[in-house]
């Protein structure tokens, strides 16, 4: 992760997503586990994965070798300003799902945040950065979309409360925004997948601090050494590697399609319910799956042609 990442081919970033997105549907299962084995609040939980996953990032930083070519030189206040933004961003984007979830339950304010990511992301990035989905990029956000509604509420009772609906708006438009901005600096040149890793996390851990002390910081476990093996692995697998993939991949790829393989997210959550927490595989959860899956493999055949066509000719 060490080289910019506007340099990342498309057919590597998009497999970073995709690993990213499948890493982030097992957060929800460990989560879930943590919840079980402690009294641990999401706050709190957010706040060590956060803290966990920056120490993980920087000790990887200096053990690993340093690259023959160096990054193009930045200066130190624009970095800072980008990892600032950055990691505001996060912390806005998961705090306000877990308020929202809180607040209308976990399909609506599932459904609501990962359902109005794509659009906001596909408005933003033709406003802002000139890009166009294309009639077969609509087609294949609006399948991902209705398989994100088929999977999450399908077959369920759901309640709608407006504040929580807001709140996971609120949270779509932190992720769209943290979305467009990485995809700017990959397309400018000055974006480092590791500095941007780092140093967000390290921004997003300080602005939960407060929040996770007001809800309580050091949990209470029957087990702690099984609750410290949960915690390892929601900062290392679905935070660390996750994130660093993640913002290495979407400074590479067109952010709407960024935004629609992120929905591998409650793919691989179904998936792992059903395979390990022993719940029912029901028609929503298969046909949810299958439309999203087919939309995300559209996109990346469609993103990959179309790097392909941009090509320069060789001479």
């Amino acid at each position: 992760m060490s080289n910019t990442a506007a340099g990342l081919p498309i057919g590597r970033g998009l497999l970073y997503l995709i690993v990213a997105g499948v890493a982030w549907g097992t957060a929800g299962a460990a989560a879930s586990l943590v919840y079980r084995a402690s009294d641990m609040g999401p706050i709190a939980l957010s706040f060590w994965r956060c803290a966990i996953g920056f120490v993980l990032l920087i000790a990887v930083r200096f053990l690993r070798p340093r690259p023959r070519r160096a990054a193009r030189f930045e200066p130190l206040g624009r970095r800072a300003s980008k990892a600032g933004l950055t990691g505001v961003g996060l912390a806005v984007f998961q705090t306000a799902y877990f308020a929202a979830v809180d607040a209308t339950g976990l399909a609506v304010g599932t459904v609501v945040t990962l359902g109005a990511g794509p659009v906001f992301i596909a408005l933003g990035a033709r406003l802002t950065l000139g890009e166009r989905l294309g009639r077969g990029g609509l087609v294949a956000v609006a399948g991902a979309l209705t398989g994100l509604a088929v999977l999450s509420l399908g077959g369920a009772g759901t309640t709608v409360r407006p504040w929580g609906v807001l709140l996971a708006l609120v949270s779509a438009a932190a992720y769209s925004a943290m979305t467009l901005l990485t995809r700017k600096w990959g397309r400018d040149g000055g974006a480092d997948a590791a500095d941007t890793s780092v140093w967000a996390f390290a921004v997003t851990s300080l602005c939960l601090l407060p929040f996770a002390f007001a809800e309580g910081i050091v949990p209470h476990a029957a087990d702690p050494v099984r609750l410290g093996w949960l915690l390892a692995y929601i900062a290392s697998v679905p935070t660390a590697l996750a994130y660093a993939l993640y913002f290495a991949g979407a400074a590479a790829v067109r952010s709407a399609t960024v935004s629609v393989i992120m929905l591998l997210e409650p793919v691989g959550a179904a998936v792992l319910a059903v395979a390990l927490l022993g719940e029912h595989l029901t028609a929503p959860t298969l046909v949810g799956t299958l439309l999203m899956l087919g939309s995300v493999a559209g996109l990346a055949v469609a993103e990959t042609r179309g790097a392909r066509r941009r090509e320069p000719l060789p001479v």
